[in-house]
């Protein structure tokens, strides 16, 4: 109710539905093809994770917000690599909250991005680079498999994916930069390049390799062992 209140104030945002579970949730997405699900971790009946598995699955082109209580939660983790675009905290404040929803609407940025890569570097690091790369599917792709998955472990790397080799080297350079965490501003300023430009290839990036959105990708060069996370403790 708290944030129905926040969000029907704003002219450009319209709320067009609520569920109280997960499965109302994945019916409801079905029927009325939101923009930007705000969905909770834990539901009766089925989870906000199976749930966003499941929206995911469908084909939706709904971007998932994952709510959760800590910044580097594992939660938070599942519901990425299940095909969330981004998460927020539960206390998140009024304004941050109408911006997450419009920043994850347009697919053009995602929210906090070094946050995110610090939830991925913390998780991934855990589990193992094959434990990360055991299932694609959960990135939000289509139609690829990952048969070529290593066995756990600190020194596993997952086998090259073919889809790789449909990048261009600047389209390299451009997964690899998306996946510290940097804005589209940021590439420029890096690469010499108009943001349009960084757009159009973030753009055939996601189409290559059939990813939702940024946040996928970021998701996507962790667990295909693109980006070794650091050794560093936070």
């Amino acid at each position: 109710m708290g944030f129905r209140l926040i969000l029907e104030g704003e002219d450009d945002l319209y709320i067009a539905g609520e569920a109280s579970d997960g499965a109302e949730a994945v019916r409801q997405v079905r029927e009325l093809a939101p923009d930007v699900v705000l969905m909770d971790v834990r539901m009766p009946v089925l989870d906000g994770i199976e749930a966003t598995r499941a929206i995911a699955a469908t084909g939706s082109f709904a971007k998932i917000i994952i709510l959760t209580t800590f910044d580097l939660d594992e939660y938070a983790f599942a519901g990425l690599r299940a095909g969330a675009s981004a998460f927020l905290l539960k206390d998140v404040a009024p304004a941050e909250l109408i911006s997450a929803v419009r920043v994850v609407a347009s697919g053009d940025a995602v929210v906090a991005p070094r946050v995110t890569q610090r939830l991925l570097e913390t998780y991934v690091r855990g589990s193992g680079a094959g434990a990360g790369s055991a299932d694609l599917a959960g990135t939000g792709r289509t139609g690829t498999d990952s048969s070529g998955a290593q066995q756990a472990g600190a020194a596993a790397r997952p086998a090259k994916d073919p889809l790789l080799e449909d990048l261009t080297p600047r389209e390299n350079e451009m997964l690899g930069a998306m996946a510290e965490g940097l804005s589209n501003a940021e590439i420029a300023h890096r690469y010499f390049l108009s943001e349009a430009t960084v757009k159009t290839h973030v753009r055939r990036i996601l189409n290559k390799l059939h990813l939702r959105d940024r946040v996928q990708a970021v998701v996507y060069a962790y667990e295909t062992g693109l980006v070794v996370p650091s050794n560093t403790d936070y």
